[in-house]
C-alpha cells in the first residue's frame, strides 16, 4: 500500500510539473508542439529596425500580414530583426513579392555598430521573382529564390510561384548544418563551420565581409529592399 501511495504521489508531481511547463510555454506564445508565432496582428512586438531600435518604419502589420512597401510607406528604411537571438531552430513562413521583387530572410545576424548591415554577418535566403528580376540576378543562379545569396544554390529547385502569389519558406539550423527549402524543395544545405563552406564563400563576392557566416546564433532578419514584400504565418521552433 505504501508503494502504491508513493507511486501515485510521484505521478501527481510529474503531472503537475508538466502542466506547469505547458502553462509557461503558453505564456511565452509557444504551442504544445513547440512552435512560437512571431507575428502580432496589431503591432511589431518582438521586432525592431536593425541598429535603430523600435522606430517608426516602412514595415507595417496589415491584419495577419507583415508588409513593407518602401516606395509608398513613410518611416525609416531598414531591415527588420527579431528582438531575440536564436541558435538551433526550425523557421517557417510564407512570402510574396511584387513584379521583379527582391527581398531576403537572414539568420545568425549579429547586431553591432561595427556591422553596417544584416548581410555583413547573416546568411541570406534570397526571396526573388525569378522571372522578372533584374538581368544580373537572372544570370547568376546563386541569386535565385531559395538560394544562399551569392554563395550557393541547388538551382534546379529554385521554382518560386509567380509574383503576387504566396511562397513557402523553411529554414533549419541544427548543430552547424543550415538548410533552406522553397515550396517544399531543398534549395541549399551546408555545414557552415566547414572548409568546404568557407571555400565557397571565399570564391564569392561575400568574401568582402570577413565575419559573414562566422556566428552560430543571432537575430533573424527580413530584408527591406527597394521592392514591395509581404510575409505571413511566421513561426519558429527552437531545437533543444
Amino acid at each position: 500500500m505504501r508503494y502504491l501511495a508513493a507511486m501515485s504521489l510521484l505521478f501527481v508531481l510529474v503531472g503537475c510539473g508538466n502542466a506547469s511547463k505547458n502553462e509557461q510555454r503558453a505564456e511565452n506564445g509557444v504551442d504544445q508542439d513547440g512552435w512560437n508565432n512571431l507575428l502580432s496582428n496589431d503591432s511589431l512586438k518582438g521586432w525592431h529596425i536593425y541598429g535603430q531600435g523600435a522606430v517608426s518604419s516602412k514595415w507595417k502589420m496589415d491584419g495577419s500580414e507583415l508588409v513593407c512597401d518602401p516606395r509608398k510607406t513613410d518611416g525609416t528604411f531598414g531591415d527588420l530583426v527579431t528582438d531575440r537571438s536564436y541558435q538551433d531552430f526550425e523557421l517557417e513562413l510564407e512570402w510574396k513579392v511584387s513584379k521583379g521583387g527582391n527581398s531576403g530572410i537572414l539568420i545568425n545576424v549579429e547586431e553591432d555598430s561595427s556591422y553596417a548591415a544584416t548581410f555583413a554577418t547573416g546568411l541570406e535566403m534570397q526571396l526573388l521573382d525569378n522571372e522578372f528580376a533584374e538581368a544580373r540576378h537572372q544570370r547568376d543562379s546563386t541569386h535565385w529564390a531559395g538560394c544562399l545569396y551569392s554563395v550557393d544554390c541547388i538551382a534546379v529547385n529554385s521554382n518560386p510561384l509567380p509574383y503576387g502569389e504566396w511562397n513557402k519558406a523553411r529554414v533549419v539550423q541544427n548543430k552547424g548544418k543550415v538548410s533552406f527549402w522553397l515550396n517544399d524543395k531543398l534549395t541549399f544545405e551546408r555545414v557552415i563551420d566547414s572548409d568546404d563552406f568557407r571555400g565557397l564563400v571565399n570564391k564569392s563576392p561575400i568574401k568582402a565581409y570577413p565575419d559573414f557566416g562566422k556566428y552560430s546564433s543571432g537575430k533573424i532578419a527580413l530584408q527591406n529592399h527597394t521592392d514591395s514584400v509581404a510575409f505571413r504565418n511566421i513561426r519558429i521552433k527552437e531545437l533543444i
